[in-house]
């Protein structure tokens, strides 16, 4: 493939770069999402650059046809790229031409026809309730100094108590907390109230008052050894700790966690619409998932127990 400077004319990067912009700004991604997207964009127009033999420019993204996608999809496939990977890539292809064609740039039909590759069904791997509880009881274990051990509690509670990403539960701050609630900023910059029940908010206390530095009220209140934001990366590593003293499954994760809120809620007969709101999916659908799950759970008891099974 050519070098993607070379592939790109020069007419075309401002457009590039006011589609990358958009997703800053109007589409609030996050600086690890907005790289993918580029990246992406990127291994498309280093294709295109061969593929056409020359610079890629807006008139020849308007001639494009379909078996140019498909092309760019089966030289992807041949360098080894699965099928999650050249979803992704294709979706971000998509949101730029999309862009284009709303700045009445290009118009292309092209890709409306292109079916994407079928991805292989998988679903979250929750941790059981006994697995969850001696997780968390053992955090505070398996840390000599007392105020890490309780920052880590506090963290793995959020994610499992109330169902928050690992970024959600680092990004809070103490003016998040309202009383019995916490006000949340997920994906996208939707806002969400999630409740905090009592032990959360004992784990957060607890972490409060042990933190030895000085944070302010709208600032990260989980910190690092030496003062600065706490980095998601420590709290992996905690899990993995966990993982080894406890013999959990790989799949055992802090975002496993989140899952495992979700579907011990459902178990216990939360309504799909609330726990949808708790999680912050924008669509039902990805909610719908924990159903899947549960009915998993209920088939392999039916499985073990009955005696015709």
């Amino acid at each position: 493939m050519t070098d993607t400077a070379f592939a790109i004319a020069d007419s075309l990067k401002p457009h590039v770069a006011d589609w990358l912009g958009h997703l800053k700004t109007a589409r609030r991604l996050s600086p690890k999402t907005l790289g993918a997207y580029a990246s992406d964009l990127d291994t498309l127009m280093a294709f295109l650059g061969t593929h056409l033999g020359g610079p890629v420019t807006l008139g020849a993204l308007g001639a494009l046809r379909a078996g140019d996608f498909r092309a760019f999809m089966a030289a992807r496939r041949q360098q080894g790229v699965g099928a999650r990977t050249l979803a992704r890539q294709l979706s971000a292809i998509r949101n730029f031409f999309a862009f284009l064609e709303r700045e009445d740039l290009v118009r292309t039909e092209a890709l409306s026809i292109i079916r994407g590759p079928k991805l292989p069904k998988s679903l979250p791997k929750p941790l059981t309730p006994v697995q969850a509880k001696k997780a968390l009881a053992l955090t505070g274990e398996m840390e000599a100094s007392p105020w890490i051990a309780a920052r880590d509690t506090a963290v793995l509670t959020l994610c499992y108590g109330a169902g928050l990403r690992i970024s959600e539960a680092l990004g809070l701050s103490r003016a998040d907390l309202e009383g019995e609630t916490v006000r949340v900023i997920g994906k996208g910059g939707r806002v969400r109230l999630v409740p905090l029940i009592a032990p959360i908010r004992m784990a957060i206390a607890a972490y409060l008052e042990l933190c030895p530095f000085a944070v302010s009220a709208g600032e990260p209140m989980f910190r690092g050894a030496r003062g600065g934001v706490l980095s998601p990366r420590l709290i992996q590593k905690r899990v993995e700790h966990l993982r080894s003293a406890l013999g959990l499954p790989p799949s055992a994760t802090p975002h496993a966690l989140r899952h495992s809120f979700a579907t011990h809620l459902l178990g216990r007969g939360g309504d799909l619409r609330t726990i949808q709101e708790l999680l912050g999916h924008a669509s039902l659908s990805s909610t719908q998932i924990y159903t899947h799950i549960d009915s998993e759970h209920l088939l392999d008891i039916y499985r073990k127990a009955h005696p015709r099974a």
